[in-house]
């Protein structure tokens, strides 16, 4: 998916694209959205045939799964909970926020339940909790205002397929 992605683009290869190590990269990573298969079927649905377009993720556990921060412009390949890849999707804006600053708009555009802040908060907290829990940490939204744990809000663009793009 990647390849052809890039072939079909001008999307920028990595500086050393040269070198055989690094033929493929350009800057991406391979994801799925969720703590399950099932999850991640539902979440990737409301991306190719809804109107999510925004996700968010604990700063903590990007350090924690030693990654890198997403940033503006780079790519990542969104996945069936099954790994099969889906979409290519490319994130157009990121910013850290603690939970309860975190606002009406965002929650519409993460296009999950009804949309609403409310409904955010309640799931989001619910998530965070049990992914917490399972990885042997508790978890409450006011650790979000600590430096390093805030939530890192990111949205996206989905760039291919090109019958799924944007």
């Amino acid at each position: 998916m990647w390849r052809a992605y890039r072939a079909a683009t001008a999307v920028v290869q990595h500086p050393d694209a040269a070198d055989d190590r690094f033929a493929d990269d350009a800057e991406y990573t391979v994801e799925y959205f969720g703590d399950s298969p099932a999850l991640a079927d539902a979440l990737l649905h409301e991306v190719t045939h809804g109107a999510k377009r925004a996700t968010a993720t604990l700063a903590l556990e990007f350090a924690e799964d030693g990654e890198p921060m997403p940033r503006i412009g780079s790519h990542w390949i969104a996945c069936h909970g099954s790994g099969a890849p889906a979409a290519v999707l490319r994130t157009t804006e990121l910013r850290l926020a603690a939970f309860d600053d975190v606002d009406a708009a965002f929650a519409y555009d993460e296009g999950e339940d009804d949309r609403t802040l409310e409904s955010w908060r309640c799931e989001h907290e619910r998530y965070w909790r049990r992914t917490r829990a399972a990885a042997g940490h508790d978890w409450s939204p006011e650790e979000t205002r600590l430096p390093g744990r805030e939530i890192v809000l990111e949205r996206f663009a989905v760039v291919w397929p090109p019958e799924l793009a944007d």
